[in-house]
């Protein structure tokens, strides 16, 4: 076993921090791995990484489970994964080791591993704060081993430094969908008093968004379906919903409740319908936000309507280290809270089904103690 000085060890049911007077790293890790594109899911003994000269090894504690790590696993976007892979980009944890040219953080710290792993910082988009678009980009459980395994390395510029004390297992998925639907929500440019429109409203990336746009100030229009979301959506501080099991005509229903349309439109599911629709139902000079990605869609806008009504259609990927300070914080205040079940990392597979098979209500943490 190797060893660093340090500050903690133990965490109470709560997630939160105790102290202790040293932390062990294993050479050895259990983790969930796949070999190729839509192959099995292994749970097994792995290799802990070593960090490199700017990167933090964390011990990650909880991990939430993101539609996009089934797309990593399936390998359906255009846009090649590392193989073999460990999937995973919401990690939550302790600092247990640290590269030679890391200074912002401290064996001990809590420490949070987000999709955009690194950036080269040098670029127009880095300089510009459009850290995501880099081109350069190494994307955590995608390009770069992530989060399900019980250790993880990242770069330690874009790591989430996590205030002391912190809810690991609830802040995880504040590290990806959090910062998603908060920096969706800045994108709209929806304001205070305004409607905003959340397609896919009680799921994973809905569920939060509701939050941080009621906790923004904005009037929120839910579309999903089944009584149970309905029921979510209403306690997180929701407004009107709407569900596409029982509404025949979405857009005219929306159209009629805001009395004219929603400034916003945030859309977090994976529909392809849904997202074209979504432009029936936006307000002149409104704006549709696309953030859900399903593999090959296409969304259609009737140019007369488009140029006539005059709103945007915009795409919004993931937040800059501004937008997840800024999300994180939302969180510690207690202005928003992750609905969701922790499962062991050996049900990661499981979890997986229920995503493909469109059943999940809120979100799933895998706990890797597990």
């Amino acid at each position: 076993m190797l060893r660093t000085r340090t500050l903690l060890s133990r965490f109470t049911r709560f997630g939160q921090l105790r102290l202790s007077s040293t932390i062990s790293i294993p050479t050895t890790q259990k983790g969930v791995i796949f070999y190729e594109s839509g192959g099995p899911l292994h749970y097994k003994d792995l290799a802990v990484p070593k960090p490199g000269n700017n990167e933090i090894l964390v011990n990650v504690k909880y991990s939430g489970v993101c539609h996009t790590d089934l797309h990593a696993w399936k390998g359906d976007w255009p846009l090649d994964t590392k193989l073999p892979l460990v999937g995973g980009h919401e990690g939550a944890g302790v600092v247990v080791a640290k590269g030679e040219n890391v200074r912002n953080f401290q064996i001990g710290d809590l420490a949070g591993i987000k999709w955009l792993n690194g950036s080269c910082q040098s670029c127009e988009l880095c300089e510009m704060g459009h850290e995501s678009n880099c081109l350069q980009a190494d994307l955590s459980g995608y390009t770069h081993d992530g989060t399900f395994q019980q250790y993880a390395t990242a770069d330690s510029i874009q790591a989430a430094h996590l205030p002391e004390g912190t809810d690991l297992a609830g802040v995880a998925p504040i590290l990806c969908a959090g910062v998603t639907v908060y920096k969706a929500l800045k994108t709209s440019g929806a304001r205070p008093g305004e409607w905003i429109a959340i397609s896919g409203a009680a799921g994973g990336l809905g569920s939060l968004a509701t939050q941080y746009a009621s906790a923004m100030g904005l009037r929120v229009v839910g579309i999903d379906g089944g009584d149970d979301k309905a029921k979510l959506f209403k306690s997180l501080g929701g407004e009107i919903f709407v569900d596409f099991t029982k509404e025949q005509d979405i857009p005219g229903a929306i159209l009629e409740a805001t009395q004219g349309g929603a400034h916003g439109v945030i859309n977090v599911s994976v529909s392809e319908k849904a997202m074209s629709q979504s432009v029936e139902y936006v307000r002149p000079q409104g704006t549709v936000v696309l953030v859900g990605l399903p593999a090959n869609a296409v969304i259609k806008s009737n140019v007369f309507h488009h140029v006539v009504k005059s709103f945007s259609i915009k795409g919004s990927y993931v937040g800059n280290r501004a937008d997840s300070r800024e999300a994180v914080e939302f969180f510690t205040r207690g202005l928003v809270k992750s609905p969701l079940k922790i499962v062991g990392l050996s049900e990661l597979p499981k979890v997986y089904e229920l995503m493909e098979a469109g059943k999940i209500l809120g979100r799933y943490v895998v706990d890797t103690s597990k």
